[in-house]
């Protein structure tokens, strides 16, 4: 679904990402970790082509800057962190935003399309916002309208930017089980950061470890999150315990 090769990100002369290459098939659910300032953001704004880089980046094997913009609006969903809020939009249409790609010029919504942002307002518990003005709801709330208009757009490819960083622990259980059982039922392929790395490692196929904008290693969640890992990178003192559902990294205070 997605290959990128040799990516390369500089901001102001200074280089964020170096030389990263990755694959996610379809149907995957890939989770980016690492420490701030690793690059985690600036590779999910280089794939969903907000940040101009150099390398490649393929689509289900085209180039990204070589799909017209609204079939890779198509193909690819993104949740930013810190999305643009319009002012006085109601929720209900900003979810409908999602569905632009599939209206023709000068076209205007279908029912089809209307009938997309209600389900999908449900599915996250929203209907009951579908008046409220976007900028009125708490930043937990707000998080998920961000992600019901991602998934109105009904992209093959999700780009999710530390999708749970603003909900209490109920909600980001809801929002990634619904995300996970998507990945599953409609072949949704998935590309996540995150923080929170018990999380990451419980819904994650695979992960991969970025520190100074390179890849550190890639690969399942028990082989990726390890103290030593976790240590050298992160210099953090931490015990991995191995679960049912994945490692759960504990902090623990130095010695």
């Amino acid at each position: 679904m997605l290959t990128v090769k040799g990516v390369e990100v500089s901001l102001d002369g200074a280089p964020i990402l170096r030389g990263i290459d990755l694959t996610v098939a379809a149907g995957e659910w890939v989770t980016v970790i690492g420490p701030n300032g690793a690059g985690k953001s600036t590779l999910l704004k280089a794939i969903g082509g907000t940040l101009p880089y150099t390398g490649a980046v393929l689509i289900n094997g085209i180039r990204s800057e070589d799909l017209p913009r609204r079939k890779r609006a198509q193909l690819v969903a993104t949740v930013a962190q810190q999305p643009v809020v319009p002012g006085g939009m109601r929720v209900f249409d900003y979810v409908l935003l999602g569905r632009t790609p599939y209206i023709p010029l000068l076209g205007r919504e279908s029912a089809e399309d209307a009938a997309t942002a209600e389900r999908v307002l449900s599915q996250l518990a929203l209907s009951r916002f579908a008046s409220r003005a976007l900028e009125t709801l708490s930043g937990g709330e707000r998080q998920r309208v961000f992600l019901a208009r991602a998934l109105a757009q009904q992209a093959p490819l999700l780009l999710l930017d530390e999708p749970t960083s603003a909900l209490d622990i109920g909600h980001q259980q809801e929002v990634l089980e619904l995300v996970d059982e998507l990945r599953q039922t409609h072949a949704l392929t998935v590309l996540a950061t995150m923080h929170d790395l018990s999380i990451a490692g419980e819904y994650a196929n695979r992960l991969v470890l970025l520190a100074d904008g390179a890849t550190v290693i890639s690969g399942k969640p028990e082989i990726v999150l390890t103290e030593e890992l976790l240590h050298r990178h992160y210099r953090a003192h931490v015990r991995v315990i191995r679960g049912d559902f994945g490692p759960v990294i504990v902090p623990i205070r130095k010695p």
